[in-house]
């Protein structure tokens, strides 16, 4: 078992924690679009850890979204629309996400989201354990999150921004795709170092 998986005692803050894993993020994903052309790293990939098993299962792509107050949702499907050209939507995207979007770590939404192909067994395996441990690690740190896993419907805000975030960067994404939502419990998170 690796050193990331293994049971960590709780922090003692979890607004503490919740916050200063939001700063990181965004951190993080700032840094993806601004020197990587928006390729997700480690730190945006983590581990995912089925209750009761002391292996990952797998590792996910997750989407960091704005808050339904906060949302720029009209922004992406615009750009989306505008062109059908993936080159220049991945340019117009990659501007976007580079300027202010990560600016504000407070205006996102701490629920985790991830697609799968529709009919996915990944998505099926991580739906059907119902909870989960994401672990994160990159930039010198690293988080172990708990989370109760979501089915998000099509009229869910967070599954709305997921989708049309990741349509900018995936013209081949299907009508149909699943996105699962990774609700942390602070409670049960820790960090490491601790924050």
């Amino acid at each position: 078992m690796t050193r990331a998986a293994q049971r960590s005692e709780p922090q003692a803050d979890s607004t503490v924690l919740r916050d200063a894993f939001l700063k990181w993020q965004c951190l993080t994903r700032q840094i993806a679009v601004r020197q990587n052309q928006g390729r997700p790293d480690e730190a945006v990939t983590p581990a995912v850890l089925l209750k009761g098993k002391t292996e990952a299962y797998d590792h996910i792509i997750t989407v960091l979204s704005k808050t339904p107050q906060q949302s720029l949702l009209p922004e992406l499907q615009h750009l989306v629309r505008r062109t059908l050209d993936p080159a220049q939507r991945r340019q117009k995207a990659l501007e976007l996400l580079s300027e202010t979007y990560y600016q504000k770590p407070t205006s996102f939404s701490d629920i985790l989201t991830a697609t799968f192909p529709p009919q996915s067994p990944r998505a099926a395996v991580i739906r059907k354990a119902d909870h989960c441990r994401l672990l994160f690690s990159g930039y010198g740190q690293s988080y172990q999150i708990e989370c109760k896993i979501w089915a998000l419907t099509k009229k869910n805000t967070l599954y709305q921004a997921t989708f049309w975030h990741n349509l900018l960067f995936n013209p081949g994404l299907h009508p149909d795709t699943i996105v699962l939502g990774f609700e942390p419990d602070w409670t049960k998170s820790t960090s490491e170092p601790l924050v």
